[in-house]
């Protein structure tokens, strides 16, 4: 019987055999990569790179995906954790890990910052995405697709837009194209955040910054930065959340924490 897609898993399986050759021609799998698949759906992407690899990893919340995975590939060839990817542990699969998937559009967002916190232990990662969503990643200040997944994403991952796919190429076809996007994680960020301090005002900071992008700098950030501190840093308060750089709002991240009472940089 065929798999029906679920909406609540925010399924689209791909079907074009065409663009799976071309994406899997960007990974590039090798024999003794350590390969981990995020929602393998009915193995589009699963089955190329079974041919290559030694052993896959997969991350499947869907259970009858999962005993249609269990039934047709052996343990010593898959890996199989029936997970939420949202929660996965990515640390517990080791080091050097690539990361594939066709991700539900409904969670992309916030498995994308969720993986951000594993980015010591992967290599790279290759993602299908709506594409408009893959442009805000890779979008350059000053532009109306620069936001906070933009500069939070490239503080710790450089990023290539590698392919466009149209929405013909799923089954259900989905109401908007998809893209392939190439991560790599940036191990030794220039300018860097000092502190852990610094991390979460970082966070903060940007969050605030693009909640109200019509509004100025000295709107938005009233609640962490004063007239004072603008002159400080250089950056003209009358700017919008879109004209600054990553380095920039590095730069306000690092100020900021350095302010606050019992701070210690590392």
């Amino acid at each position: 019987m065929a798999h029906k897609a679920r909406k609540r898993f925010g399924q689209n399986f791909l079907v074009n055999p065409w663009v799976v050759a071309e994406i899997i021609q960007c990974i590039c799998p090798q024999p003794d990569d350590q390969m981990v698949e995020i929602g393998p759906g009915l193995g589009a992407l699963t089955v190329p790179l079974i041919q290559t690899l030694a052993h896959l990893t997969v991350i499947e919340l869907d259970r009858d995906i999962v005993e249609r995975l269990r039934q047709d590939y052996p343990p010593e060839k898959l890996t199989i954790h029936s997970a939420d990817a949202l929660k996965f542990d990515f640390f517990s699969l080791g080091d050097q890990l690539r990361i594939v998937g066709n991700l539900p559009y409904n969670i992309s967002t916030p498995l994308l910052f969720h993986l951000a916190r594993f980015s010591g232990s992967i290599r790279d990662m290759h993602f299908m995405l709506q594409k408009e969503v893959v442009e805000r990643m890779v979008a350059v200040p000053s532009t109306a697709d620069y936001g906070r997944l933009s500069v939070m994403l490239q503080y710790r991952f450089e990023m290539e837009r590698m392919l466009t796919v149209s929405a013909e190429s799923f089954r259900p076809a989905p109401k908007v194209d998809s893209a392939i996007v190439r991560m790599c994680p940036i191990r030794q960020p220039t300018p860097a955040l000092s502190s852990e301090s610094a991390e979460s005002a970082f966070s903060r900071i940007v969050t605030a910054a693009f909640s109200q992008r019509r509004k100025t700098l000295r709107n938005t950030l009233s609640g962490h930065l004063a007239g004072e501190d603008f002159s400080h840093l250089a950056i003209d308060p009358g700017l919008r959340a879109e004209n600054l750089t990553v380095e920039e709002y590095i730069k306000i991240a690092n100020y900021y924490a350095a302010k606050q009472p019992g701070t210690l940089s590392i």
